[in-house]
């Protein structure tokens, strides 16, 4: 057994040998309950080391995602707000848009690059 925290939440991991192979899952230590998929490998490190990989992976990807949708979120603001912008004040409605837009670029790539780093 070996007990992981990531991103704030505690993970208990467990693995099993089946058939010759392992099999590590995991558990969140505040109420016992299955996490995520099954990981397997060929020794019983291996396969928590996938999970745990996993974990890492899972965590980041979970961020990711949440700050394209709270881009998303401004970007549909600024959409929003630029109906009643003042363009004798500041930036302009267009400016404001533009500055959104590229927020949510990078986010969406940021995204994609975790995306493209899943552990297999």
């Amino acid at each position: 057994m070996r007990h992981i925290s990531i991103g704030g939440v505690a993970y208990r991991l467990n693995a099993v040998e089946r058939d010759g192979q392992w099999v590590a899952r995991v558990e969140r230590e505040e109420n016992g309950r299955p996490f995520g998929a099954e990981w397997s490998g060929a020794t019983e490190a291996e396969a928590m080391d996938g999970l745990s990989q996993w974990l890492e992976w899972q965590d980041e990807h979970q961020k990711a995602l949440e700050a394209l949708q709270a881009a998303e979120r401004a970007y549909h603001r600024a959409i929003a707000g630029s109906a009643f912008a003042n363009t004798a004040e500041g930036p302009t409605a267009f400016e404001l848009q533009k500055e959104s837009l590229d927020a949510l670029e990078m986010a969406r790539i940021r995204l994609d690059e975790v995306r493209n780093r899943k552990p297999q």
